[in-house]
């Protein structure tokens, strides 16, 4: 194979010259350590040299990532062609991908930090983070080194044998909690809510009911089989059938009915309705998060959250919290509901987002309270879900583990609770100070942040019929170079790394103050 094809084909046109060089010096130095015995030189990894084109495709390769390293990726647009180099990234999407999303006309190339930068070498503040997925920003070196060291080892196995990263990540969890319990991992969000849900109607199916309430000499029966869940309007649970019949949304069913059985929803922080629904018969569960996001970043409050857990220990029913978007240091702590009600405790927990800074990865957290069977048997809780009941093929691998653990003891020994805390203070300050009647409200929690655009903006901008507030601010923040996320039509969230600067808040706020001012 002539080596110019292979770079040609693997490195932009303003590299040749350089990697051919590059790519001669390492071969002839190949060639002297062959001669003499001694160990070959690398540009970074080390492997057999063989002279099989496969390997003058890995050297240049090779080349042209640490090519990049050292150039930081400025003006270099693409690194390795498309198949398709007539092809745009656009019109690949819209020949070959389904269209589920409404996706922003942005093609985003690389990041680092909270920066990125798109294909044409725009650069953008990135205050999306991947909807509070990157929490330690792009690219962390250590999270970085630690990947590359776990795919050298072992990928995958599946959940038929003991892995290490699985259990250490496990025991750190439930660290985190502060109380005692075993995890079950997946893959995303909506993946921990089913097991959430299932949890729920096993611990219906196989629990003991609770005595029924009655008056005296009255004859009733025991409510022997509870499925129930409770949730909450304005809430978001996820993508699957299931979640998004748990989700307080109805723009989530249209189009998907019927809805799974056994879902009902009351409204937000409202105690009175909250009572009345678990006295429903067959209620089995509550499911709440601490801190709405999908709808626009509403806390919880904690008298909420108080009387939930009170009236499930009276009626016997789960508490569940879902913090796949609030949980794990968003809020300024390690549990988004400790930054309300830290003195609750719930029987169990679903994350994902944030748990891995970006690979795939969700997990529940579920109590080891006892729970006392039909059969007169008692079980812990935790361990309810057993051999055959739940199962994931890819949840829980050796190299995402690995990377969520290192994650995390990076959010934990870089200080970013206490940041996320202190920044997320000074984010509402200056959000506050920005004097605009196109801004109704801001808030939050830690770095988890709502702005609520007032009811007329869509008159005061002259919007076109149709277009909605949210997405016509967060466009035109996209043009300034910030990414946000919108909420519904009349809000936006700011949802940084939790390691953001105090200078990249100042950026973000003066971009917005701008775009505001200019419409």
């Amino acid at each position: 194979m002539r080596l110019g094809g292979v770079v040609e084909r693997v490195a932009p046109r303003a590299f040749r010259s350089v990697l051919e060089g590059l790519l001669a010096a390492k071969r002839s130095a190949r060639g002297a350590a062959r001669s003499t015995g001694s160990a070959a030189p690398s540009f970074g990894h080390e492997h057999a040299f063989t002279s099989t084109a496969a390997q003058i495709v890995a050297d240049a390769r090779e080349v042209c990532f640490f090519a990049r390293i050292r150039t930081r990726g400025r003006n270099v647009r693409r690194l390795f062609k498309m198949h398709d180099s007539q092809t745009s990234t656009r019109e690949l999407y819209d020949r070959h991908v389904i269209p589920t999303y409404g996706r922003f006309d942005l093609r985003l190339a690389r990041g680092r930090g909270c920066e990125v930068w798109d294909e044409e070498g725009k650069r953008y503040l990135d205050f999306g983070a991947g909807i509070a997925v990157t929490s330690i920003g792009h690219a962390h070196p250590r999270v970085v080194r630690v990947l590359q060291e776990q795919v050298a080892t072992l990928v995958h196995t599946s959940n038929l044998y003991y892995t290490r990263p699985q259990a250490l990540l496990a025991e750190r969890l439930t660290r985190l909690v502060g109380a005692g319990g075993k995890v079950f991992f997946c893959n995303s969000g909506a993946e921990a809510n089913e097991a959430l849900y299932k949890l729920a109607r096993k611990y219906g199916n196989d629990g003991a009911p609770p005595p029924p309430k009655h008056s005296v000499g009255e004859v009733v029966q025991s409510d022997t089989h509870r499925f129930g869940i409770v949730t909450m309007l304005g809430s978001f649970h996820g993508r699957t059938l299931a979640g998004i019949s748990a989700t307080g949304q109805e723009k989530v069913k249209k189009g998907f009915e019927p809805m799974v059985e056994g879902f009902r929803h009351v409204p937000f922080n409202d105690i009175a309705a909250l009572q009345s629904a678990v006295d429903v018969p067959g209620t089995v569960a509550v499911l709440i998060e601490p801190v709405q996001g999908e709808s626009g970043v509403h806390p919880a409050s904690a008298e909420f959250l108080r009387a939930a857990r009170e009236l499930c220990d009276e009626r016997d029913l789960l508490l569940m919290f879902d913090e796949v978007q609030c949980g794990l240091g968003r809020t300024g702590e390690w549990c988004g509901w400790t930054s309300i009600a830290p003195d609750v405790m719930p029987d169990a927990v679903s994350w994902a987002k944030g748990i891995a800074g970006g690979f795939p990865l969700g997990a529940i957290w579920v109590n080891e309270r006892a729970v006392k069977l039909k059969d007169g048997t008692v079980k812990k809780l935790c361990d309810l879900l057993g051999p055959g009941t739940h199962g994931t093929t890819f949840g829980g691998t050796p190299l995402v583990c690995a990377g969520a653990s290192e994650v995390l003891a990076v959010i934990e020994e870089e200080g970013m609770l206490a940041n996320a805390t202190a920044l997320g203070a000074h984010a509402l300050t200056v959000l506050r100070a920005i004097s605009s009647p196109l801004i109704a409200e801001v808030r939050g929690l830690g770095l988890m942040i709502g702005i609520e655009l007032a009811a007329d903006f869509a008159q005061r901008a002259k919007l076109s019929e149709g277009k909605s507030p949210a997405l016509f601010l967060v466009e035109k923040l996209h043009d300034a170079g910030l990414l946000t996320i919108p909420s519904g039509t009349h809000a936006i969230r700011w949802l940084p790394a939790l390691n953001v600067k105090r200078e990249e808040i100042g950026e973000a706020a003066a971009i917005l103050a701008r775009v505001l001012g200019a419409v």
